[in-house]
């Protein structure tokens, strides 16, 4: 079967590879009870049959006399024509179905299979389009930004029989993204999950989905029962220190570095952290990390995210029409004094902004205002008329126009005023940390993250929050509590993450150091040198390494 790469982006036609289902469904079967003469085993998204007939093999050899019932839907009628063509070369009965298993399954009676096997659709709202979206979540009880995998977890529970089994393949993004508590909502509510395996960046898959696997009892779930948690990551710096395959190395149950398809992964074991609130990501707790973080909570003053807010930059949804480097070829050429220099992901560099920005944003409001006020277009012909120019592209935005705007906005230009004072900056997506501190006025794009001074309210603290933020120590807390990275070690910092990033008293000497050399580093107005980098280390592993005792403060016993 072949599908064009926009075909797969958009129907999330990511077909499991067979090493992958033969693991999936081992992880399942171990859960079922084997003394059943018969086992039911549903796949509501199957695609050509790869996971279901996993489920053949691996009982073939485990349960040899247990009698399968194999049912697996899909709305792709080529997939389904494949699956049973599949079927019958191997002398596997399926019932396959084709067609929507989201409206077939209101058909089915509650507690129908023993088993579900599942590598649902990925599709995000983008693909989905709006309105679908919107009907989905209405329809399953969804919240945020909706996944097409999303309402095939919410059928789960109803699906199974007490008792029984779920084998889910997804992208990892539920473990730790705000989008992703419509799915850990279902396993801390409904389901007991008793494995979980973050396949990080092992690419399983020839798509950019970095995949995960739960799997899990269908029970009221209790915190007595402890979930297994196996990460497996890239790690370029670190030698290998087993002999195991991947698969192997997952069900271990202990920390290793292997070579997997000429890389090397390393592979950290230990348990899911119980969590209450839905809306907290999942952690795997390990034992030397637990005892980090308990030292840390006992040394934290406050969190990033108690002491300021962490806004998102700015959203054009036309970033070819508002954003460019090259204005002066743009023809006609929007007055200067509207474009407005832009700081990005591409041109952010740690510690402090480069002055020089080539990249600018045509901004049409009031700087000198707080809400959102447009400047007198009359004052800018030129910009008047290139924005007239692109007209058509713009005013396909409907939403601007529905919202109340005029058609040649930014969706979210945020508070023009803010941008003026002193600011955090930092990018979406970064291996490293890359915080610096701009005092240009610019404004921060929509692929950035940044906090005001105004908010923070103490000019020493911003500085104090820059070094933390930019530290080996910070870099580790990150890994420890937040882990969500993308391929090749790229991390996600977003709003949710760097709010968690603590903060020693601000009044012990190591902390009025840091201020220090972290004042007289951005004033130099150059990037920090080896040993400038060692020493702000050293001073931030120190600052939290002072006893509770020692600390202003009202001793934390966690973090998040």
């Amino acid at each position: 079967m072949t599908d064009t790469l926009a075909e797969v982006k958009r129907h999330g036609k990511h077909y499991t590879p067979t090493d992958l289902a033969n693991f999936l469904a081992e992880r399942v079967l171990g859960q079922v009870d084997g003394s059943r003469e018969e086992i039911s085993v549903l796949d509501p998204a199957c695609g050509d049959g790869e996971l279901l007939l996993a489920i053949h093999k691996v009982a073939a050899e485990r349960l040899p006399t247990t009698r399968l019932v194999l049912t697996g839907y899909d709305l792709d009628a080529s997939a389904v024509a494949i699956a049973q063509m599949r079927a019958e070369e191997m002398g596997v009965r399926i019932n396959l179905h084709e067609g929507d298993f989201l409206d077939a399954s209101r058909e089915l009676p509650n507690g129908s299979f023993d088993a579900v096997i599942t590598n649902p659709p990925y599709v995000r709202t983008q693909q989905l389009g709006q309105e679908a979206a919107q009907t989905l979540a209405t329809k399953f009880g969804l919240t945020g930004r909706v996944d097409l995998t999303h309402p095939f977890v919410v059928l789960l529970p109803s699906l199974l029989r007490a008792g029984g089994v779920v084998g889910l393949l997804c992208s990892n993004r539920f473990l730790t993204t705000k989008a992703g508590a419509n799915v850990r909502r279902v396993f801390q509510r409904s389901l007991q999950p008793v494995e979980l395996y973050d396949l990080g960046d092992t690419k399983l898959f020839t798509a950019a989905v970095l995949p995960a696997i739960i799997v899990a009892l269908n029970r009221t779930p209790d915190q007595a029962t402890s979930c297994t948690f196996t990460s497996a990551y890239e790690d370029a710096s670190a030698d290998p220190t087993a002999h195991l395959d991947l698969y192997t190395a997952l069900i271990s149950k202990t920390d290793n570095v292997i070579n997997h398809d000429s890389r090397t992964i390393a592979v950290r074991a230990g348990y899911l952290v119980p969590i209450d609130n839905t809306d907290e990501p999942w952690r795997l707790s390990h034992a030397s990390g637990d005892e980090w973080l308990k030292k840390t909570a006992a040394a934290t003053w406050r969190t990033f995210g108690e002491i300021a807010k962490i806004r998102v930059g700015v959203k054009t949804t036309a970033d070819k029409v508002f954003i460019s480097d090259n204005w002066h070829k743009a023809d006609p050429k929007p007055e200067g004094e509207i474009l407005v220099p832009l700081i990005t992901q591409s041109n952010l560099t740690p510690w402090c902004i480069s002055e020089s920005l080539s990249t600018r944003v045509l901004y049409p409001y009031d700087m000198s205002r707080s809400k959102r006020t447009l400047v007198d277009m009359a004052r800018f012909p030129n910009a008047m008329s290139y924005l007239e120019a692109n007209a058509t592209q713009l005013k396909s935005r409907r939403y601007v126009v529905e919202g109340g705007r005029e058609w040649f906005e930014i969706w979210v230009p945020q508070k023009p005023s803010m941008w003026a004072a002193p600011k955090i900056v930092f990018p979406d997506i970064s291996v490293n940390a890359r915080f610096a501190l701009d005092l240009s006025g610019a404004i921060v794009n929509g692929n950035c993250y940044w906090i005001s001074s105004d908010d923070v309210g103490d000019d020493d603290l911003v500085h104090l929050m820059l070094a933390v933020a930019n530290s080996s120590f910070g870099l580790r807390f990150y890994d420890e509590v937040c882990g969500n990275k993308l391929y090749a070690g790229r991390r996600r910092w977003m709003t949710q993450y760097v709010s968690k990033l603590p903060l020693p008293n601000p009044n012990i000497p190591e902390s009025k150091k840091i201020v220090q050399i972290t004042r007289e580093l951005l004033a130099t107005g150059e990037a920090p040198d080896d040993e400038q980098i060692r020493i702000i280390n050293d001073l931030v592993e120190s600052a939290f390494s002072n006893p509770p005792s020692s600390v202003d403060h009202e001793s934390r016993d966690t973090l998040f």
